[in-house]
C-alpha cells in the first residue's frame, strides 16, 4: 500500500502484521519507496498534480485500487488507461464536502455583500457605505447535486432564499425537491440570480458555462465556481464580467495557477480564491477516516466506497 501519510499517524488502519500488508509512504517526491509493480493500493499524493498522480500508474503492474485524495478524478483518470483490466479508481466523497460547501457559500456572501469591495476600501481609508445585495430572497441554481452541491443545499438553508434549483446529470427526487436533469439547464438559468457549479470535470461538463450557458444568466446574476477551472469558459466570461452585466466568484480558473497579468485578475466583479475549496483543517482528519475505512474494506474483501470507475 502507497500512502501519502505516515501510517502510524491512521488510526484505525488494518495491521500491517495481522493482514500480511506492507505499508509505503509516499507524497510524491522524486524517489519512489518501492518497487511499483509490488502496489495493490495506491494513494495519490494530493495537491501534486496530474503529471505526479499518474507517473507510477504504468508501472503498476498488480494495481486493484487507486484511491484519490480529492472529489474529482479527472487528474488520475487519463493515466488508468495503462493499468490492467478491474482496477477501481475511488474518489474522496466525504471528505471535501463540509469544506467546499462553506468556501461556496463565503463567495457567495463575500460577492453579494461587497467585501472585496470594503476591503479596498479599507485599505484607502475609506467610508463605502451604501445598499448591497442580499442572499434573502434570491434563487440559487445548483449545478452538479451530488454531495457537494447538497451540502452547500444545507448551508444554503438559513438564510431565506426564495428558491434552490437543482441540476445533476439525470433527475430524480430528494427530501428537498426535484433534481432537475442536465437537459433542464438551458429554461433555468434565466431564473437564477445566483449559480453555483459543483460538478466533476467530465467530457460532459468541460466548457459547460460557455458564452450561450452564460447569455442565459439574468442580469446582475453571480456565477460561483467551486468545481473545476475548465467547466467555465474564460473567454467567455471575461467578455461577460467586463462588460458589467455577471458578476463572478471564482476558487478555481483556467489556466491554474492564474498567471500574473491574466486579465481575471483585475475583472470587475471578480472574486478569486486559490482553490482552497478544500484545503482546510477539516481536510486531513475526514481523508484519513476515508483511508481506515477503504483499506478495513479491502483487506476484508468488502465492497469499497466510492468506487467511481472501473478499468475495461
Amino acid at each position: 500500500m502507497w500512502l501519502p501519510f505516515a501510517p502510524e499517524e491512521i488510526p484505525g488502519l488494518p495491521s500491517a502484521a495481522d493482514h500480511g500488508l506492507t505499508y509505503r509512504f509516499w507524497d510524491g517526491g522524486d524517489t519512489f519507496p518501492a518497487d511499483p509493480a509490488d502496489c495493490a493500493f495506491y494513494v495519490v499524493p494530493y495537491l501534486k498534480g496530474a503529471e505526479i498522480a499518474v507517473r507510477p500508474l504504468a508501472g503498476m503492474a498488480r494495481a486493484e485500487v487507486v484511491q484519490t485524495l480529492s472529489a474529482g478524478v479527472d487528474h488520475v483518470q487519463a493515466g488508468m488507461g495503462s493499468l490492467h483490466p478491474g482496477v477501481r479508481l475511488c474518489n474522496a466523497r466525504s471528505v471535501h464536502e463540509a469544506s467546499t460547501a462553506e468556501l461556496a457559500l463565503a463567495l457567495i456572501l463575500a460577492s453579494l455583500r461587497g467585501i472585496p469591495r470594503f476591503v479596498e476600501g479599507q485599505r484607502q481609508e475609506e467610508w463605502r457605505s451604501g445598499f448591497y445585495p442580499a442572499l434573502a430572497d434570491k434563487t440559487v441554481l445548483i449545478v452538479g447535486y451530488g454531495s457537494i452541491g447538497s451540502a452547500i443545499e444545507d448551508r444554503l438553508a438559513p438564510f431565506e432564499c426564495a428558491r434552490v434549483l437543482r441540476v445533476a446529470r439525470s433527475a430524480r427526487d430528494t427530501e428537498r425537491g426535484p433534481v432537475h436533469p442536465l437537459a433542464e439547464l438551458p429554461s433555468l438559468l434565466p431564473e437564477a440570480d445566483v449559480v453555483v457549479l459543483s460538478t466533476p470535470l467530465t467530457e460532459a461538463t468541460r466548457g459547460l458555462a460557455d458564452a450561450e450557458f452564460l447569455a442565459r444568466m439574468r442580469d446582475g446574476a453571480l456565477l460561483v465556481n467551486v468545481a473545476r477551472g475548465p467547466v467555465v469558459d474564460t473567454k467567455a466570461l471575461l467578455a461577460e464580467v467586463e462588460s458589467g452585466r455577471l458578476t463572478a466568484a471564482l476558487d478555481v480558473t483556467d489556466p491554474e495557477p492564474l498567471p500574473a497579468g491574466h486579465p481575471l485578475w483585475h475583472a470587475p466583479g471578480v472574486l478569486i480564491s486559490p482553490h482552497v475549496g478544500g484545503s482546510t483543517s477539516a481536510f486531513l482528519p475526514r481523508a484519513k477516516r476515508l483511508l481506515a475505512r477503504q483499506l478495513t474494506h479491502w483487506t476484508a474483501g468488502e465492497p469499497l466506497d466510492n468506487v467511481v470507475y472501473t478499468t475495461a
